[in-house]
């Protein structure tokens, strides 16, 4: 899945509250944390890691998210808001096929083997955790529905089963980068579902 959300713009700061800095951006503090997570894994990534990667102190810390798990579903609301939106500019912006070019943001053959942050939580961790599973299928319907209305504007709701097989497709690609498959093996895969799709 596209990573090009920790590209996005910031958003305005929030007023300074208890122990907040006076300076705190929560967009910027949610890239950092993502970093980490997305790094280090949720379970190994300490409050020490956070707080240094964020700039901030325990209290500040705290007084801001709470707790590691409260952060952590932030920052991945975060990701999937900027990941949603930076899909739709794709759709919106391709010169050619918007719906190939869609398949290409979200399996990224180039990106490597760190995978999609949300895809590896969805794997990971929403077996045992139903919040992080929320956030995941949220995020995937809003693909399907993405996929719905390029594929056609004026009744997506008619291939929506379309749309999910493309977003499946794509999204399963990352399996293949994480297991080391090369970025033109991935691309001869994409190529492949498109022809099976559009047959």
């Amino acid at each position: 899945m596209t990573n090009t959300s920790a590209q996005s713009p910031t958003s305005k700061s929030r007023p300074a509250g208890p122990g907040r800095p006076r300076n705190f951006d929560e967009a910027t503090a949610l890239e950092q944390a993502l970093f980490v997570f997305w790094k280090k894994g949720y379970e190994a990534t300490s409050l020490e890691d956070l707080t240094k990667a964020m700039g901030l102190s325990r209290s500040s810390f705290y007084a801001a998210f709470d707790s590691k798990q409260a952060l952590f579903l932030r920052a991945l609301e975060h990701y999937s808001r900027n990941g949603l939106r930076n899909l739709k500019d794709v759709a919106e912006t391709s010169d050619g096929n918007p719906v190939e070019a869609m398949m290409q943001a979200l399996s990224d053959p180039q990106g490597g083997s760190k995978g999609c942050m949300l895809v590896n939580c969805i794997t990971e961790l929403a077996p045992h955790d139903a919040e992080v599973a929320e956030i995941g299928r949220r995020h995937l319907e809003k693909i399907e529905e993405i996929f719905a209305q390029v594929l056609d504007p004026a009744n997506p709701d008619a291939v929506r089963d379309r749309a999910r097989a493309y977003s499946s497709l794509a999204i399963g690609t990352l399996a293949l980068r994480k297991a080391g498959f090369s970025a033109d093996r991935i691309a001869d895969t994409l190529k492949q579902a498109q022809t099976i799709l559009t047959a």
